[in-house]
């Protein structure tokens, strides 16, 4: 790969493996197992794996490693894991790099189960959490002490849309030795800057826009080589989180065509954003790429979009929220994201069910809140979507 190629050209050509054969398309080595020549080869791969030399699928397989090759270079790190799910990615992350004693601070608008990881798992194994506004950066200056070992956060918060400025985190964490761990999907990979920003550990659920078909769970954590293979590579093959060959595959052809999906999603929601806001029966519409946004200009510096996500507040609460939601006829109810089609998710009742009212409260997650994936549907289909809707 030439260190010259720009993120399109790395989306579709990087990390690339041929067979014998010259395939153009990538091949799927859908194997668990790996034939050694002769006994004393078998040992010497136990010993010391080559980098284009596998044992076993749960710790390499060829069509993974393709994946993990073409999103680091995409996005701009060293190497990456490829796990089963985001989730697995989350949970490989932070458990590798912590623990018993080890002290976290973490933003508090975190997706349910991110924050069930952090709130509920990491202190069962002896793990201190402290939470935090993700915006208020007085809030992290105060709560990173000389002994924290991580940070972590959404860098854009889910179902909010609360920014955090990835920038002065990282510094702050590196001023006292943390390591900076970026959830960064609602950024997604086109809009991303995370590492260069100061970030250490990038994670991604790539069930989302890498995909982006709504066909298959899978993560990655994306960090320096030595931080990969030696402390997130060992966590995660010997508990079986690994991404399979198929999975992988799957990734690879999203990899393809993910800048122009999610760049024509983002002018969508764009769109979408300006027809809505001010609507009469609307209390609030949250988009970063609106100047009403309060983290506007951040927004725009990190990433250079508005992405393609956007939350709206029906005014009267659950009952009127639900009818928007019933009236809908091109958008669909779910609660996935990133995908083709367009998502409507209600999080207070869904993905944050199990929130307490407080924290529901504090982090603006209202009964009338729809959090809107938009997809690549006909904009003015859409809009004329939400507008009837509406009306109900």
């Amino acid at each position: 790969m030439s260190k010259d190629w720009q993120k399109g050209t790395r989306a579709v050509h990087a990390g690339t493996r041929r067979s014998q054969y010259g395939e153009v398309s990538e091949a799927i080595f859908m194997t668990q197992g790996f034939v050694y020549d002769t006994a004393e080869q078998a040992e010497t791969r136990f010993e010391a794996c080559g980098d284009d030399e596998f044992i076993y699928a749960r710790y390499g397989n060829p069509t993974v490693k393709m994946f993990e090759d073409r999103i680091a270079a995409l996005e701009g790190t060293e190497d990456a894991f490829a796990t089963a799910s985001g989730m697995a990615a989350v949970n490989g992350a932070l458990m590798s790099l912590l623990k018993a004693g080890d002290h976290v601070v973490s933003s508090r608008a975190l997706f349910g189960s991110c924050l069930y990881i952090a709130e509920e798992i990491l202190p069962r194994f002896g793990v201190e959490v402290t939470f935090v506004d993700g915006s208020d950066l007085a809030q992290w200056e105060a709560a990173i002490r000389p002994d924290t070992s991580a940070v972590f956060f959404e860098s854009l918060s889910n179902p909010a849309l609360e920014l955090v400025d990835i920038e002065a985190v990282c510094a702050l964490a590196h001023a006292k030795g943390a390591v900076a761990v970026c959830d960064n999907v609602f950024a997604t990979p086109v809009y991303s800057n995370a590492v260069a920003q100061g970030a250490d550990i990038v994670i991604y659920s790539t069930t989302k826009h890498i995909d982006g078909q709504g066909r298959a769970l899978g993560g990655v954590i994306l960090g320096t080589r030595e931080m990969i293979r030696n402390t997130v590579e060992p966590y995660m093959k010997h508990t079986g989180g690994s991404m399979s060959p198929f999975t992988a595959w799957i990734m690879l052809k999203g990899l393809e065509t993910m800048r122009l999906r999610v760049r024509e999603q983002s002018a969508t929601a764009l769109r979408l954003a300006r027809a809505l806001e001010g609507h009469e029966n609307l209390s609030r519409v949250i988009y970063p790429g609106l100047p009403s946004h309060p983290q506007h200009d951040l927004a725009l510096r990190q990433m250079g979009d508005g992405g393609t996500m956007l939350a709206i507040e029906v005014a009267g609460g659950k009952e009127a929220a639900y009818r928007f939601l019933n009236a809908c006829k091109v958008a669909i109810i779910s609660n996935n994201l990133g995908d083709a089609k367009t998502i409507l998710t209600p999080p207070a009742f869904t993905t944050h069910q199990r929130l307490p009212q407080d924290q529901k409260d504090a982090l603006g997650i209202t009964p009338g809140l729809v959090r809107i994936s938009v997809g690549l549907e006909d904009a003015g289909d859409l809009e004329e979507d939400f507008m009837q809707a509406l009306s109900h």
